[in-house]
């Protein structure tokens, strides 16, 4: 018989986010040693927690490979110290790989098979550029499944512009320059700071410690981001101003049962309401959170209206704008990303999803009107991936 127990979000902490490539903070750091920075630095924040109670590690990538494969969920538990007795594995659903492994630890413990478990993601894209050593299948072009560009991300991007002129350059940029303000305004407030887990890095410089994002820009204007290039079409729409940079970075969160939340002492930030994914065409991939959202209200027997904080993932600014104008959101409504998102704080694929997470979490506890939250993110290949929190400190007022 299936059972339903309550799924809660413990708790979540990230490495900071470093730009790909040789120039970055991470070039000479492994991918597998950001997870377990990570995985270390949230348990040690929850010392109630038994290391022998949790039941599983889920730990996303998008190009498992090298340093970042060698099913990552096992060998980075071993690696930050968790009992041999603990399991592990490894998933992927491109950019919603991290969201998908709390989504498949939840729903084993919502299940009843589980009560404690860990899931996170990572992605080194300086050493695992997206698609290295992929082989597409050449059916998707013989047999014109997918559109040859479908693949490069940003085509996506200059695709959903096509599609909907209303969604115009200006106002992408002015979206890309307002998360880079937000994130800087959050860390001026010491909002994000919280989550952050300190990595020693070494560079040809020397040692050093990672401390915050590196790509953030906050002296972002409009007059800057309008004499940008246009890299995926000539006179196009999409820049490197109104998209997420190319990131390195791993993430983890704690997910429990109700029960175990009890047993352990443990103060669950959120709890899980629904969740859904979705498919769209890959060709506007951007779209995927559209539908994913709407399948998850209605499971939910929520509207759109009843959300009250949303932390959309920024893989473009066009992304978000096509998901406001769908549900008739304002494109500076302050219940989107308070705190700014990937434009300026980064990308970094399947580790995404729980930073949005977590930084929900930290809104709910400063919003106790608010009752439920969403997390949402496009997904290449044409997804989308939604999930519904309900917020413990609601005070009962709309």
């Amino acid at each position: 018989m299936a059972m339903t127990a309550e799924v809660y979000f413990v708790d979540g902490a990230r490495t900071p986010f470093g730009r790909a490539g040789e120039k970055g903070m991470y070039w000479g750091t492994r991918a597998d040693d950001l997870v377990v920075k990570a995985t270390v630095g949230l348990l040690e924040r929850n010392p109630n927690l038994p290391k022998d109670a949790i039941d599983d590690v889920a730990i996303a990538a998008t190009t498992q490979q090298g340093d970042q494969g060698l099913t990552l969920g096992r060998t980075a538990a071993i690696l930050a110290g968790l009992p041999k007795s603990v399991p592990g594995f490894a998933i992927d659903r491109m950019c919603a790989g991290g969201m998908t492994s709390v989504t498949t630890m939840a729903s084993a413990i919502g299940f009843g098979a589980y009560d404690v478990a860990l899931a996170g993601g990572v992605e080194h894209m300086g050493r695992h550029p997206m698609g290295l050593d992929a082989d597409p299948n050449p059916r998707f072009l013989t047999e014109k499944m997918v559109a040859q560009d479908a693949l490069f991300m940003g085509n996506t991007a200059e695709r959903i512009h096509d599609r909907f002129p209303s969604l115009t350059k200006e106002r992408s940029d002015f979206y890309g320059m307002r998360s880079q303000q937000k994130v800087e305004a959050a860390y001026q407030a010491g909002k994000i700071q919280p989550d952050l887990v300190s990595v020693a890095i070494q560079s040809t410089a020397g040692w050093g410690l990672a401390t915050e994002d590196e790509g953030r820009r906050p002296a972002t204007t409009m007059e800057g981001l309008a004499t940008l290039k246009t890299p995926f079409r000539p006179h196009g729409r999409v820049t490197a101003g109104n998209s997420s940079p190319l990131t390195d970075g791993a993430t983890m969160s704690l997910i429990a049962s109700g029960e175990a939340v009890e047993k352990y002492g443990l103060t669950p930030k959120m709890r899980l309401v629904n969740f859904a994914f979705a498919g769209v065409e890959p060709e506007v991939m951007g779209l995927g959170p559209v539908p994913s959202t709407e399948k998850a209200l209605r499971k939910a027997g929520l509207a759109i209206d009843d959300i009250g904080l949303f932390e959309l993932n920024e893989a473009f600014s066009v992304q978000v704008l096509s998901f406001l104008d769908h549900f008739g959101i304002d494109d500076d409504d302050p219940r989107v990303n308070l705190w700014g998102g990937a434009i300026a704080i980064g990308h970094p694929l399947a580790a995404s999803g729980p930073r949005l997470m977590m930084q929900l979490a930290r809104q709910f506890a400063e919003h106790p009107e608010v009752r439920y939250g969403l997390t949402a993110m496009c997904v290449g290949l044409g997804q989308g991936g939604s999930v519904i929190w309900e917020n413990p400190n609601w005070n009962g007022k709309a």
